[in-house]
């Protein structure tokens, strides 16, 4: 596919990449075989081939949604540097103003 140098400098504005002028010819060689290879792929017929997201299938393994015994507070929160009212106390990164 024939791009122009100015195509190119403008994905590569869009992506936020600094290019240089030797760079820019080179990107833009590059970037165009990588669209005619593109173009290559458009050019299969895929009619027989099913629509998928994933070479395998995949199937989600559920467990029963069942209440477990679990740690208390105390011993939840024994190990933390710092404990207040059964929370964990952290410095403060915000200094509360609005906006």
């Amino acid at each position: 596919m024939n791009l122009t140098e100015k195509e190119v400098r403008h994905v590569a504005r869009l992506a936020r990449l600094a290019i240089s002028s030797v760079e820019l010819s080179e990107a833009t060689q590059a970037l165009g075989r990588v669209l005619d290879y593109i173009d290559l792929l458009n050019e299969l017929d895929t009619d027989a081939v099913p629509p998928t997201t994933h070479v395998e299938a995949i199937e989600t393994v559920w467990r029963q949604d069942r209440v477990v015994p679990s740690l208390s507070p105390e011993e939840a929160t024994a190990n933390g540097p710092q404990v207040s009212s059964q929370m964990f106390v952290v410095p403060k990164i915000l200094d509360g103003g609005e906006g």
